[in-house]
Parts: C-alpha cells; sequence; structure tokens
C-alpha cells in the first residue's frame, strides 16, 4: 500500500454556511467548492491549504452518519483521508493485517473520488478514508 499524501481533513459542522466564513474570514481561506452527495446525506465546502484539503461536512439528514456524528460528539475532527494508488488492493492489502473495514468496495464520494473508510476501532479511533482519483 501506497499513501501519496493527505488528501483532505473532514470536519462535521452544522451549518456550512455558518461555518465557511470561518475558514474565509479569519484563516484567509477560500472555498473552492460546495458539492452535495446524495449518498451519503451530506453536503461538502472545500478549502485548500497547500496540497492538503479541508472539507467541511453538513448532514442533510439527522439519521445520516455525520447526522448522528453531530448528534453524540458535537462539531469537530470527523476523519482523515490519505490519497492512496491502487484503493482496491490497498483495501485488501490494509484487511489482510487484520484491519477492520467499512468499505470492503470503493464507492464515488465528493470530487469524483473513490473512497472507502476504515473502522475507527481498528485505526486507534480516528475514522481514517482513503481516496483515489481515477
Amino acid at each position: 500500500m501506497e499513501a501519496t499524501h493527505i488528501e483532505h481533513i473532514a470536519i462535521a459542522v452544522k451549518n456550512l454556511n455558518d461555518s465557511i466564513p470561518f475558514y474565509e474570514n479569519v484563516l484567509g481561506l477560500k472555498c473552492y467548492s460546495i458539492e452535495e452527495v446524495k449518498d451519503q446525506k451530506v453536503k461538502t465546502a472545500f478549502f485548500k491549504v497547500g496540497q492538503t484539503k479541508i472539507e467541511l461536512l453538513e448532514a442533510t439528514d439527522p439519521g445520516s452518519p455525520v447526522g448522528k456524528f453531530i448528534e453524540k460528539k458535537g462539531e469537530g475532527l470527523h476523519h482523515m483521508a490519505f490519497a492512496v494508488k491502487g484503493i482496491e488492493n490497498s483495501l485488501e492489502e490494509i484487511e489482510s493485517k487484520g484491519i477492520r473495514l467499512i468499505d470492503k468496495k470503493p464507492r464515488k464520494g465528493a470530487e469524483g473520488l473513490d473512497i472507502a473508510f476504515l473502522h475507527p476501532k481498528s485505526t486507534f479511533g480516528v475514522l481514517t478514508e482513503f481516496c483515489e482519483k481515477k
């Protein structure tokens, strides 16, 4: 498995419209994309810091994973995503090392990336995502 860089750091927020001004007006970043990922019941906003992106996540359904996360833990760090080469092989390899997968096969995520999540119980409490641009 080869992780090439941190693809993004995702932060769960209650409302994108309330959160985006902090990143733009306080940190001086520019929101370059807002996108809804319907099958994940989430709306995303992206910012770039060097090669790394910050992704804000707003639940579009309170019963979605992000909605449940915010209800249980409040707003804050949701997951860290690594860009990998060969996502399918990376998932097979990491599972063979005893890591529990949420996604055994990649699915489509924001920005057209193939994504898959590793279970936080196998990653020291950090929800971890693999991403690959196809």
